[in-house]
């Protein structure tokens, strides 16, 4: 059988992968999500602090680090 990138089993062909879903949503198999690794305590801390740096920002400060994101962007091409 076929690996995936991070060395997961999985169907090779269509009709594998799609037998593999029915299997999933009747609930003959159970669905298997890998863990990202990482720490869940860290990654709420995360998003609580990019929630309050956003608060805290004004609008000047939030305009300025957009203009300067789009030229980055841009800057790649």
């Amino acid at each position: 059988m076929p690996k995936g990138p991070k060395g997961e089993k999985r169907p090779g062909d269509v009709i594998g992968t799609a037998i593999a879903v029915a299997k999933i949503a009747t609930g003959e198999e159970a669905e298997h999500l890998d863990d990202d690794g990482k720490d869940p305590a860290a990654k709420s801390l995360g998003k609580r602090g990019g929630v309050a740096r956003a608060a805290k920002l004004t609008p000047a400060q939030r305009s300025e680090i957009a203009k300067k994101a789009a030229k980055a962007r841009w800057d790649k091409t």
